[in-house]
């Protein structure tokens, strides 16, 4: 059966903070930069520069205030839009929330008592503040929905967002994703479930991979109905044109043996998108450096790509690490600027494949040159969460 037609998606802005880089040159540039060590956290980061006033900015928590800063971002390369407010929305994934303010909330509670808590601790620590926030902030008073899958959230909230403008609900919508997630008791859980890498590099495939690397930012793809983009003169950077959403059912850490959700969702977000896995030149993986998540997605792309060629495939978390929620639309981003620049970045951190995984083409070493096409970017959370989109240039 024909599907019904849908509207073409573009992507029109970009906003991007992290500790790779703040802005979408700088966060190019890091990610063709040897993995550093230790916490990712955002460097240089002045909420100032988004806020009215400093008030305003300590009412928001990080989370919120990288996600502003994203948008901003975004909406400036983007350009003047010109289009009905209640047509316009947000679509924002996170996996913790406010969880920074929430922290320091309690050590007040615990310190001086329940009357020094803060009046704003609930609209600062709930998930759905990021996208409140900008939806109050441009005035658009169409979907303003939140994403909470864990570390597939910034997949889902893109896809989600790309949904509502194919279907003809919205016209444009800020689709991303934010996290703000050190506080010492994440962290401390996070190292006693051994998710956390002991040496601090984040070596996603390797033979000597111990973990992830935890990371913080938030990152925004502005989209638009491509018809009207085009009508207002816009550059297209990229399109989606595919998404899909699925869960393992196995495990609320591990992935399902042999990446048999993993595979699923990635057959089915190329059904979405109309192409064939010999369509597709680019994936950016999940790669969290975990032993057990690279083991199934490798697996999981051998099955759905072959072995010779296949797609060049990188994971830009050796370098950004882990972003929880933020990751997945750090990685759509990094793929849309992989497009623009004509290279994908290497697989930081990977010095000697592990031969026990099935081969992928990784890209190792130095940014590879290449000719912009199809591409995947993947992401697979805890709760057994996956999601995949695919992407095509803008041209």
């Amino acid at each position: 059966m024909d599907r019904p037609e849908r509207r073409r998606v573009a992507v029109t802005g970009l906003g991007v903070v992290s500790a790779a880089g703040i802005g979408t040159e700088a966060y190019f540039e890091g990610l063709c930069s040897p993995a550093p060590v230790g916490e990712r956290r955002v460097t240089g980061f002045d909420p100032g520069d988004h806020f009215e006033n400093a008030k305003e900015a300590r009412r928001s928590d990080p989370n919120t205030q990288f996600l502003v800063a994203a948008a901003d971002q975004a909406l400036a390369q983007a350009g003047e839009l010109d289009a009905d407010p209640t047509r316009c929305g947000a679509m924002i994934g996170t996996g913790v929330g406010g969880i920074t303010t929430l922290a320091r909330e309690m050590t007040v509670l615990h310190e001086k008592g329940p009357r020094r808590v803060s009046p704003f601790l609930v609209p600062m620590m709930m998930a759905n503040a990021g996208g409140a926030t900008l939806s109050m902030r441009y005035g658009w008073m169409g979907p303003s929905e939140n994403v909470v899958t864990a570390c597939a959230a910034g997949t889902h909230a893109v896809g989600n967002a790309a949904r509502l403008i194919a279907e003809d609900r919205c016209d444009v919508v800020m689709s991303g994703g934010t996290e703000a997630p050190f506080t010492p008791a994440a962290v401390a859980g996070f190292t006693n479930m051994t998710a956390l890498s002991s040496s601090g590099v984040s070596r996603p495939f390797d033979s000597r991979r111990d973990g992830f690397v935890m990371a913080e930012g938030a990152a925004v793809l502005l989209l638009e109905a491509r018809d009207a983009a085009l009508a207002r003169g816009a550059a297209i950077l990229a399109e989606v044109i595919g998404f899909a959403s699925t869960a393992d059912a196995y495990h609320i850490t591990a992935p399902s043996p042999g990446g048999s959700g993993a595979v699923h969702c990635m057959q089915l977000a190329l059904d979405d998108a109309g192409v064939g896995p010999s369509d597709v030149k680019h994936v950016n993986a999940h790669g969290t450096s975990t032993e057990l998540n690279d083991a199934a997605e490798a697996e999981a792309l051998s099955k759905v790509f072959g072995t010779s060629p296949g797609p060049l495939v990188t994971s830009t978390k050796g370098v950004t690490g882990h972003a929880l929620g933020a990751a997945g639309a750090l990685e759509a981003l990094a793929v849309v600027l992989s497009m623009q620049k004509r290279l994908i970045p290497p697989t930081a951190g990977l010095d000697a494949l592990d031969p026990e995984l099935p081969p992928i083409q990784l890209v190792i070493g130095e940014a590879a040159p290449w000719a912009p096409g199809v591409s995947i970017s993947n992401s697979f959370g805890f709760g057994g969460h996956n999601g995949t989109l695919v992407l095509a240039p803008g041209e």
